[in-house]
């Protein structure tokens, strides 16, 4: 059970447990869909049979030995141009939750993955609907990989394995410093303090302002990343040229 009791205004006041569920985005949207939730209201489950991430993609997670959850909120103050702002506050809100714990070597991959140097431990999927020309309903998906030390992939890790305790996290303890993390970075997004979220963002970058090997439409290339744009698109320079790809547009290769 999660009864987690976190120093925050209304993100994880309110927590809705279920034991198994096909996908807390899911439940978070028929919510939203049946009423007019709390904002903030987090609906998390230790069995997630049917997660997935950005664009489709599925998300692996051995039962009740990971954080899987999502947060419920309403960034009206957001036009749908805006939205990858949230997806900033949010990754930095788990990255304050974490870096203490793992130190440096922790990164936010563009545009959704949380990364310890060259593998995956968590994931976002941001899922809006509008009303008119703002943003109405936002639901965050987060899976966190937090006890499991055995994946099917060579690349994913976890907390556990990057900073081993003897007898694992205590899973609602971790979700509740996630609670009060991500609520400090909304809140600094809905003041306005925009410019410091996005030098923050940008000085946990993965890869940022190093030269790499990236991929795009089959064109292998060698190139840097110099930023984020506007509207989320990722900045490479390649040699003088700077050219901007949206995502799923350009796919970082592992060397």
């Amino acid at each position: 059970m999660y009864k987690i009791y976190p120093k925050t205004l209304f993100v994880g006041q309110i927590v809705k447990y279920l034991p198994s569920c096909q996908s807390t985005n899911d439940e978070a949207s028929a919510l939203i869909a049946q009423q007019e939730p709390a904002e903030g209201l987090i609906v998390v489950t230790d069995n997630q049979t049917a997660g997935r991430g950005q664009r489709g993609n599925v998300w692996e997670a051995k039962p009740a030995q990971n954080l899987t959850f999502s947060l419920i909120l309403k960034p009206s103050f957001l036009f749908p141009t805006e939205q990858f702002w949230l997806n900033m506050a949010i990754s930095l809100g788990i990255y304050d939750t974490l870096q203490p714990l793992i130190g440096a070597t922790l990164r936010i991959k563009w545009p959704n993955d949380i990364y310890v140097e060259d593998k995956k431990l968590g994931g976002i999927l941001i899922e809006n609907s509008l009303q008119g020309q703002r943003i109405a309903w936002s639901v965050i998906g987060v899976g966190l990989n937090i006890n499991q030390t055995e994946f099917s992939y060579s690349t994913a890790t976890s907390l556990q394995q990057q900073a081993p305790l003897p007898d694992n996290y205590d899973l609602p303890g971790v979700l509740r410093s996630l609670c009060e993390k991500i609520e400090q970075r909304y809140i600094q997004l809905r003041s306005g303090q925009r410019d410091n979220l996005k030098i923050n963002y940008l000085q946990t970058l993965y890869r940022y302002q190093e030269e790499h090997s990236f991929e795009h439409e089959e064109r292998l290339f060698r190139g840097t990343i110099v930023g984020v744009d506007a509207v989320g698109r990722l900045a490479i320079a390649e040699g003088e040229l700077v050219r901007y790809f949206g995502f799923k547009e350009v796919t970082f290769i592992n060397e």
